[in-house]
This record gives structure tokens, C-alpha cells and sequence, in this order.
């Protein structure tokens, strides 16, 4: 049976006293796996405060050299000095916002590997992209290309993220349903199949990204191919991230 995850993305907010504070309220937990991703500034007091803890440190980007001429960036190997055990790649904000493309989230994952740390690998369609049926083409495209020349999964964990459910996303962001979470999942399950065989497909752990929060995360833990969340606004405040895992905990 697959563990299942709550992981926190903090994205840019919170000062690094306040990522300490918020890191000090985050329940552990026994039965499923806590991730947190606090900014680049905060990581190193975060990781001071959570290292003899139940809880795992993400950082939500890095890029795929280990040094050189490359401003404002930061290499693999940093972060896992730094604490990090996860990293979070392709995050459609990235995407989005910042030109990442199918391409550099590849790069990124092969320098996370052999760093020997674990990656968080974001998929998922925009608003007009579901509008016009290819939902499907995207995902196949970004695991297809994301993962390509990846010899195997055991330090991939996906999450699905669709960008019109996402509140920071799309303005025109609307609730996904247990079915459009049910049939993405099982798409890129099969995905994986195809492309790595059953075991690893019955391995691997794809988290659901898309607004999870304490009034739905139980529906949307109870659906077979989804292994946890990937929790944007709702990690920010330790009661409601605090429920989600709890809600895990009796899920798991």
C-alpha cells in the first residue's frame, strides 16, 4: 500500500521568523509522510527547527547545474546541504509565469538524482487547454518529456496540478471534481505503465494539487490513485494544513 503525503508549499510568502513559528505549530505524524517547502531564505532556520522531527524539507525550485556563472540560482547540492531531502520541479507557476518548459523540468530532475534527493514533479493543463479536450496530450507531453532518459522512479513522486482549479492560478479557476481528479490520476497511472511497467506504477506516488483543503480533503483522499497533496494556501495556516494531515492519518 502506498504511504501517503502531505506536503506544504509555502510559495513566496512568509518571513523567515514566520516560517520558523508556522514550522514549530506543523503536526508529525507516524502514518503519512509531512513535507514542508518553506522560501530559499527560510530553509536553513526551518530545517533547524523541524531536523529532529518527523517532518521532511522541500525547496520549491532549483536549477540543474551544481556551480557557475549563474545569478540568483541555486544548485542541487546547496539545497541538500541546507537540509533538503525533497524538491519541488515544473510547478505550473513556474511554467507559467517564469517560461519553464517540459525540457528544463527534465534537467532539473536528472541533477536532483544525482544528488540523491527526492523530486516533486508538477503536471497539469490549463483552463484553455481543458477547454479543448487535450487534457490528456498535455499530461502524456510533460511525463513523456519530463521524464525521459529517467532510468527509474524511486525518487520521483508526481503531482498532479490542474492550473484551472488552483486558486493562484487561472482567474477563472474553478473546484475540480472527485471524477476530473479520478480520471486525471488514473491517467498518468497508466501513463507510468506504459512507460515503466506495473510495479511502478503501483508504486509511485502522484499527489493531487489543486486547492486541497480541510472541507475536501477526505473525498479527495478517498479516490485510489491519489497518494496526498501537494497543499498551497491551506499549509499556511498550521490548524487547517494540521487537519489535512489528520484527515490523512485516519485515510491512510
Amino acid at each position: 500500500m502506498r504511504r501517503l503525503i502531505i506536503a506544504g508549499n509555502w510559495k513566496m510568502n512568509e518571513t523567515i521568523e514566520e516560517s520558523v513559528s508556522l514550522a514549530k505549530s506543523i503536526k508529525e505524524s507516524d502514518k503519512v509522510d509531512v513535507i514542508i517547502a518553506p522560501t530559499f531564505l527560510s530553509l536553513d532556520r526551518v530545517h533547524n527547527e523541524i531536523k529532529d522531527k518527523n517532518i521532511k524539507l522541500s525547496a520549491q525550485d532549483v536549477f540543474f547545474q551544481e556551480e557557475g556563472a549563474f545569478t540568483g540560482e541555486i544548485s542541487p547540492t546547496m539545497l541538500k546541504d541546507v537540509g533538503c531531502t525533497h524538491i519541488i520541479v515544473g510547478h505550473s507557476e513556474r511554467r507559467n509565469m517564469f517560461c519553464e518548459t517540459d525540457s528544463s523540468v527534465n534537467k532539473k530532475i536528472h541533477a536532483l538524482l544525482d544528488d540523491n534527493l527526492i523530486a516533486i514533479m508538477c503536471i497539469g493543463e490549463t483552463m484553455e487547454e481543458r477547454d479543448s479536450n487535450r487534457t490528456n496530450e498535455v499530461l502524456k507531453r510533460q511525463l513523456t518529456i519530463g521524464l525521459k532518459d529517467v532510468a527509474q522512479l524511486s525518487q520521483i513522486i508526481i503531482a498532479y496540478e490542474p492550473v484551472w482549479a488552483i486558486s493562484s492560478g487561472d482567474p477563472k479557476h474553478k473546484a475540480a471534481t472527485t471524477k476530473d481528479v479520478e480520471q486525471a490520476h488514473k491517467f498518468i497511472r497508466d501513463k507510468i505503465r506504459e512507460l515503466y511497467g506495473d510495479e511502478a506504477a503501483q508504486n509511485i506516488q502522484i499527489l493531487y494539487g489543486g486547492s486541497m483543503k480541510p472541507e475536501n480533503a477526505e473525498a479527495l483522499l478517498a479516490i485510489e490513485d491519489v497518494d496526498g497533496g501537494l497543499i498551497g494556501g491551506a499549509s499556511l495556516k498550521a490548524e487547517s494544513f494540521n487537519k489535512i494531515i489528520e484527515i490523512a492519518e485516519r485515510c491512510n
